[in-house]
């Protein structure tokens, strides 16, 4: 079990933390911040991933996606969707991102769509939800 909740919970959580502390950032210089974000992402595997030239395509591709998300919540959601992708390869053919943890791609490929997911719904204010949710909960009670 504990296995599981390393490679698995761990990183989902990860990614909805990530998700969470963006919120404090607020628009359009959480965008910005995005796209600025999975373009060094983007990067990560160029010191040597083991993929050779591969890795070069992963990032051109991440890094003009990145670029197009300095406008659009979509590209920087499909950037990290390649980036996910990448992740899965290194995990099986090539070398963990970070090279003392065997299964760092793997749980960065578990992270990264749940990041993905929040980007294409136009990376919202997740503590504006909670505090509206919360404001909602308290008025059905009080009535």
């Amino acid at each position: 079990m504990n296995s599981a909740v390393v490679n698995v919970v761990a990183p989902l959580l990860i990614g909805a933390v990530y998700a969470l502390l963006m919120s404090l950032i607020r628009e359009p210089h959480r965008r910005t911040f995005n796209a600025i974000m999975v373009a060094g992402a983007g990067a990560a595997y160029l010191s040597g991933g083991g993929l050779g030239a591969w890795e070069y395509l992963f990032a051109a591709a991440i890094t003009y996606c990145a670029f197009r998300g300095l406008n659009s919540w979509t590209f920087i959601g499909i950037a990290w969707l390649l980036h996910t992708a990448s992740d899965v390869l290194h995990h099986l053919k090539g070398h963990p991102i970070v090279p003392f943890a065997h299964n760092s791609s793997l749980g960065c490929a578990i992270c990264d769509p749940v990041i993905a997911l929040w980007c294409l719904r136009g990376g919202p204010d997740l503590l504006a939800f909670i505090r509206r949710r919360s404001s909602d909960q308290h008025s059905e009670l009080a009535n």
